[in-house]
């Protein structure tokens, strides 16, 4: 407290007292006779300012992680001032681990005299930090507040045995396998356990590498007593383990209490190494397999008796001779039968061998079908679906084959059904369509190295192939010609064939009332299972209409948006509620808007029917105007979705793009092939859109068409079916990361395989716009480019900066480019990522890496107060803290456009990542963390909102959050899990999306981890 002093004029000045420092105090004199009472003025007295009192120790919390602390105080309880920052010492001052150096400079870190709390990265696991916590005023800083926080010890580290199996010796009751030293991370390792579990066939084998540890002991008596399906055969004290040394289990010895029994020779048995470090209340532990034993197959070798063992071979001699001269007696007796027959016999297999031998011949000039059909005598016809045993992969049928491209473009395989195909066709079954030599079917197989044959010198053979085809009209159209149909028709050259059309039944007293432009087409073993026809046009809604209701059709698909490129495409023929058609009433009962489709139930009623009938609409939305998709991965979902949709006693599914044509052709000649090779094993599309053609004018107008065509299929057939039903997700992912004894591998590694075999490869002129040289400062790995077509251009113009930065726009499951996937930000591009989360309406910013200056990584926000980024002004509003997520809400403003309002942002920034680690500690936490921000992005903007998800390189951890979060969506709404389409609809966009096995595996466990704690 500082001495007020008051002056007068009577008297030099008066001591008022002590008041506190740097606060305003309001003084005065008051004079009194007995005449009366006079007041002066009030006079305000500044006092002066003085260095700040400490920091309440009661506000000081340290919150831990493994390599982190998260630190937040509050203000002096005597400021004596304005607090212009604070400063934080910190050193470590010892650890669990000897291995860490705890002598060493203290470091700081000043924070602005608004921020109260800070993250530390980069720390060493189970060592404690001694932390230092003053503030300051101008007179300088006050006394500091010291805190102690330890952080949380991590897993020792095992040796990587990926791939290696550590078996040594393998007799009936023992494997002896290889134990390497575990590297210590926090703390001491303070055992080392062998883990044996029993294999049943009904029980998966888990993989080899990290994996959910045994925290339990279980002794060998205990487990048999308990029904356990794992035991402890042993424990070692870490100083048994200096180095790699042998251990055999089953030596029938004791370690540490466990005793390691003998095994079973009949039974198959995984053994596990775990090392386990503890201190104080904590414990961590760190599993691999190491080894696999099989069930022998035969009883182990007894050794008998010598004596008997002569004696029984004395009197089996005897036996044998006796039987050894009654079978030559027998054989000589039955060639002297036989004699006389021998010379009819061999005429007659020499006419029955000519005979198939013409057969032969005549086949090679037979269809496709018998093209297909595979010869086990052959060698030279044996490819890698002969040399697999292929099976399939759930209950359910799976629509198309999978396989698996290496490095050299080989292919190896992957379980699927479709590509374990019959070696010959069933009798009575007929190919729809029949082919010439010039353009037989092409084998599954055979089908990349067909694609890219055709491919070379500018896909010259597809361009051949195409140009082959008939084209313009060739068939008679007269019914479509006539003058009181031309009004019917969209198109004048795009009509219907009279010998396919769909005949209405006529209206009372209108005759010309038959007709619609539309045709049948037959699909594979199906005749009339399709409908193609045009966009509607406003007068023929109420056709259309009919056509459904006649046609008792159950699904009508779409494949075209009502404007493109400012041109109407098809009239709007649904109603957004409920319309009246006629005599038809059709209500609107539910729509589902996904990113690249929506599908929308209806009720069909007519007046005079007691009938409600429901008919589904497929509105594919992701074809853009111009050319083709760019990848077939949302197409082929689409037509999978509209195919378990359709019920089988359903009319034709009616198929409509503008003219019924082209975008029309390729739907049907993708649906109808995937059925071929689902049956057959090979797939014609030559024939198929040739046979087509005859029943509809130009399907499959362009070469581009045809030739996207071709790579649907090869997609679908490398990728096969992986969407899992919820019910059937928890056996069929335990049967996925089974190891296979034999090659050491799983189907979910192969499927990752096949999900790199699979994703683009960017060319440098597919990123043109990143690669430019004004550009290059703005990324910071220039082997991580976005491609141009997935740029978010920024629109707030920042003086002369461009408008590229490095990010990328991703759909999420049920909207288009809702993610927004980039670097952490620069520090030069800072005012950038403020412009993209302005530019683009972004209420979300999700953080998966740490701030780190050594990697060009700031921080990039306020923590308290008002920062402006370029033409963003960025305010804190709060900040708060939920287990390992800091949460803090961004409100943000556009200066040069103030009369847009403010944005409000929230900041997900996640902790339970360490920076060594492939995955999150936690499964459930990242769970967490993805289920707030989507709860946070429904109640903002109307759920419009976009989320930008950021880490080091803008991949592989955005990667997982952004495919967890299409999984969790695809829960919710069609109650299957399909991991491998989240990731390969991701890396379409970018490449780097779910970088390594263990995130692709991540995906999964968090996957079930989600529909076991829903």
């Amino acid at each position: 407290m500082l001495p007020l002093l008051l002056r007068t004029q009577r008297e030099q000045g008066r001591l008022l007292g002590h008041g506190p420092q740097s606060t305003p105090t309001c003084c005065g004199s008051i004079l009194t006779n007995p005449e009366g009472r006079k007041e002066s003025e009030e006079t305000i007295i500044q006092t002066d300012e003085d260095v700040p009192g400490p920091i309440p120790a009661k506000s000081v919390k340290g919150t831990p992680f493994e390599d982190k602390i998260f630190l937040n105080w509050k203000e002096p309880m005597d400021p004596n001032g304005i607090i212009t920052q604070y400063e934080v010492s910190y050193s470590s001052i010892r650890s669990f681990d000897p291995a860490v150096p705890v002598a060493g400079p203290p470091q700081t870190v000043s924070k602005l005299w608004n921020s109260t709390h800070h993250v530390f990265s980069h720390l060493h696991p189970g060592t404690t930090y001694q932390f230092f916590i003053r503030a300051s005023t101008i007179k300088g800083f006050g006394p500091a507040t010291t805190i102690n926080v330890t952080t949380n010890i991590s897993a020792p580290t095992l040796p990587d045995y990926e791939g290696v199996d550590a078996s040594l010796n393998e007799t009936a009751t023992t494997i002896t396998v290889l134990l390497r030293p575990a590297q210590a991370k926090g703390a001491p390792i303070s055992a080392y356990q062998i883990v044996v579990e029993e294999l049943h066939p009904h029980r998966t084998k888990r993989e080899t590498g990290a994996m959910e540890c045994y925290q339990i002991p279980v002794t060998y008596q205990t487990a048999l007593s308990g029904g356990s399906p794992y035991y402890f055969a042993a424990e070692l004290p870490p100083g048994n383990l200096p180095e790699p040394a042998p251990f055999t289990v089953g030596d029938n010895r004791t370690y540490q209490g466990f005793w390691n029994p003998p095994l079973a020779p009949r039974k198959g048995y995984n053994i596990y190494f775990q090392a386990m470090s503890s201190v104080e209340k904590e414990t961590k532990t760190q599993c691999v397999r190491i080894a696999t034993k099989a069930a022998a197959t035969e009883e182990p070798e007894v050794i008998p008796d010598p004596a008997k063992q002569t004696d029984r071979v004395v009197k089996i001699a005897g036996i044998s001779a006796g039987i050894l001269v009654f079978i030559l007696l027998l054989l000589v007796v039955i060639l002297i039968v036989k004699k006389s027959k021998l010379a009819k016999k061999r005429k007659d297999a020499m006419g029955t061998t000519r005979q198939e031998m013409t057969h032969m011949v005549n086949a090679m000039d037979r269809s496709y079908a018998d093209q297909s059909t595979l010869h086990a005598e052959d060698p030279l016809s044996i490819t890698f679906m002969d040399s697999h045993n292929f099976s399939p992969r759930l209950p359910n049928d799976p629509l198309v084959p999978t396989a698996v491209l290496d490095e050299n473009h080989s292919v190896t395989a992957e379980s699927s059904r479709l590509l374990d195909v019959p070696r010959y066709l069933c009798e009575g079954t007929e190919s729809p369509y029949q082919t010439g030599q010039l353009h037989p079917a092409i084998r599954v197989a055979d089908l990349l190295q067909h694609i890219n044959l055709m491919k070379t010198s500018d896909s010259y053979g597809f361009k051949e192939e195409y140009e082959s085809f008939f084209e313009g009209q060739s068939a008679s159209w007269d019914v479509a010609k006539k003058d009181q149909n031309r009004t019917k028709n969209r198109y004048g050259n795009i009509i219907a064939y009279d010998h396919s059309r769909v005949i209405l039944q006529p209206v009372e007293d209108d005759p010309s009332s038959d007709y619609i432009n539309a045709n049948y087409i037959d699909g594979y073993q199906r005749p009339s299972h399709y409908i193609a026809t045009q966009g509607p046009v406003h007068e023929t809604v109420y056709d259309f209409w009919r056509m459904i209701w006649q046609e008792q059709s159950a699904c009508v698909v779409m494949v075209t948006n009502l404007v493109e490129v400012g041109r109407v495409k098809c009239y709007k023929y649904w109603p957004d509620d409920t319309e009246v058609y006629g005599d038809f009433k059709v209500t609107c009962v539910e729509m589902e808007p996904l990113a690249e489709y929506v599908v929308r139930t209806f009720t069909l009623g007519r007046r005079g029917y007691n009938e409600i009938r429901e008919v589904k609409q497929f509105h594919f939305t992701g074809w853009p105007d111009h050319g083709v998709p760019y990848n077939a991965t949302g197409l082929l979902s689409f037509i999978r979705r509209v195919k378990l949709s359709n019920p089988p006693s359903a009319g034709p599914i009616v198929v409509h793009c503008s003219a019924g044509a082209g975008r029309t052709g390729c739907y049907i000649v993708i649906d109808i092939m995937l059925d071929m090779a689902e049956r057959e094993g090979v797939v014609d599309i030559y024939n198929c859109v040739k046979a087509l053609r005859s029943r509809r004018i130009n399907m499959v107008q362009t070469e581009e068409q045809y030739i996207f065509i071709h790579d649907a299929i090869l997609e679908a057939c490398l990728c096969g079916e992986t969407a899992i039903p919820v019910c059937e997700f928890k056996a069929a992912y335990f049967d996925m990361i089974r190891i296979d004894s034999q090659t050491n591998s799983s189907h979910l590694k192969d499927e990752f395989q096949t999900l790199n075999s699979v994703t683009p490869r960017l060319q440098a002129e597919d990123c043109s716009i990143a690669c430019l040289p004004r550009n290059h400062d703005k990324n910071r790995f220039m082997d991580m480019l976005p491609p141009d077509r997935c740029l978010p251009f920024l629109i707030t113009i920042d003086g002369e900066s461009s408008n590229y930065i490095n990010a990328a726009l991703m759909d999420s499951y049920r909207q288009p480019a809702a993610f927004i996937v980039t670097q952490h930000p620069l520090p030069n591009t800072v005012k950038d990522f403020w412009r993209l989360v302005y530019d683009y309406g972004c209420t979300s910013l999700v953080m998966l890496n740490e701030v780190d200056l050594a990697q060009g990584c700031p921080q990039y926000w306020p923590e308290e107060g008002i920062l402006r980024y370029g033409p963003i002004q960025v305010e804190c509003m709060s900040c708060s803290m939920d287990c390992d997520v800091i949460n803090r809400i961004f409100r943000i403003c556009n200066l040069t456009r103030p009369q847009e309002g403010y944005l409000m942002v929230q900041q997900f920034q996640y902790l339970g990542w360490a920076s060594h680690r492939d995955v999150p500690a936690s499964k459930r936490s990242f769970l967490k963390l993805i289920l707030q921000v989507e709860k946070w992005q429904e109640e903002c903007e109307e759920g419009e909102g976009r989320t930008i998800i950021h880490c080091l390189n803008g991949g592989g951890r955005s990667g997982m959050f952004c495919a967890i979060g299409i999984v969790v969506e695809m829960v919710k709404r069609q109650n299957v899990v399909d991991v491998f389409h989240a990731v390969k609809t991701l890396r379409n966009s970018k490449p780097n999306m779910v970088e390594t096995p263990e995130q692709y595996r991540f995906c999964y466990d968090v996957a079930l981890e989600y529909l076991e704690s829903s």
